[in-house]
């Protein structure tokens, strides 16, 4: 719709004709002589008019491009704008990071996939988080992966649809064939501690227990809690099994609760299905919607317009003047 900023100016408008109904016009008296074609005889006589002895009337044509010049630059001095549709803006209130683990042993092919097929634990867990990631649309996500060492596959981002394509590249053992789980950690606090995000949630997944940190994964959990990061775990490997291939449920449990966060197991597709629907829960959509209609000023419109007819009326006055004296020569008997 179209609105004026400063629709103050507006009041300006009668101006002009309080002007003309309050103070009294200007007067000047001199002794004069009523000459019939004035002007050619001046022309004639070569004597050049003292002031005040031309006295010209207006036209109909300035009688009405006054007013209509006024009103122009009137309402240019209004701003005149024209607001578009409100736009909404979305700003992320939560940075979240993903820490998926890639040692060997996610090999193991005990879960399936949306199809019911068998395969192994690794892509079981891409579909589920790809799915996971699709829900949170308006929280930054980062991707972490892990395995003898962390690396940073994808800094926290509102472009979902890259994430997803990094996360489909991640390969088993591409991070080396043990588990780090505290320099994942480590590494989550790294990428999130110069985030102006009022919220900041880890949540990693891993099958086995810390062969490779250099930093020990309590000790790393302590530093995630001075920094506002919590930790959710998930653990979907073997409590039983020995050396890599055990997962050390009580040491996750630790590391979350000593973040405020939770624990969670998982031993099959349909579980960790449920515990991603937990988390996105339990970490409702929280961010800042601001909406703002953009403005374009129109107010070169009527001053481009009042300008125009001002000078095209001197232009059209000028040329009318010179085609007359022409006239007037060649009219002249010699």
């Amino acid at each position: 719709m179209l609105v004026f900023h400063s629709h103050w100016a507006l009041l300006l408008l009668p101006l002009p004709l309080l002007v003309w109904l309050l103070l009294p016009p200007f007067r000047e008296v001199n002794k004069a002589v009523r000459v019939p074609f004035f002007e050619e005889t001046a022309e004639v006589t070569g004597i050049k008019p003292m002031p005040g002895a031309v006295v010209r009337k207006p036209n109909w044509v300035q009688r009405l491009m006054t007013p209509l010049c006024w009103l122009l630059l009137v309402a240019a001095m209004a701003r005149p704008q024209w607001v578009e549709p409100p736009v909404e803006k979305v700003e992320a209130a939560r940075d979240l990071m993903l820490a998926i683990d890639l040692s060997q042993s996610m090999e193991a092919r005990d879960f399936t996939n949306a199809k019911g097929q068998r395969v192994d634990r690794l892509t079981a867990v891409k579909e589920v988080v790809a799915e996971f990631i699709d829900r949170r649309k308006t929280d930054r996500i980062g991707l972490i992966v892990f395995g003898e060492a962390a690396f940073p596959q994808a800094p926290p981002t509102l472009d979902h649809e890259s994430l997803k394509l990094l996360l489909d590249e991640v390969r088993i053992g591409m991070a080396g064939p043990r588990t780090a789980i505290g320099d994942a950690i480590g590494l989550g606090i790294k990428m999130t501690e110069t985030s102006k995000a009022p919220e900041k949630v880890l949540v990693l997944l891993t099958d086995g227990n810390d062969t490779a940190s250099r930093l020990p994964p309590d000790k790393a959990a302590d530093i995630a809690h001075e920094h506002h990061l919590t930790i959710h775990t998930i653990g979907i490997g073997n409590p039983a099994a020995t050396g890599e291939d055990k997962v050390d449920l009580a040491a996750l449990q630790d590391f979350a609760t000593r973040t405020g966060g939770r624990f969670f197991r998982a031993e099959n597709r349909e579980s960790l299905e449920e515990i991603y629907a937990t988390i996105d829960r339990i970490t409702p959509d929280k961010a800042k919607r601001l909406s703002y209609s953009p403005h374009i000023e129109l107010f070169w419109i009527p001053l481009g317009a009042a300008a125009l007819i001002f000078l095209g009326y001197h232009i059209l006055a000028v040329t009318a003047l010179y085609l007359r004296r022409l006239f007037r020569l060649r009219a002249r008997p010699a």
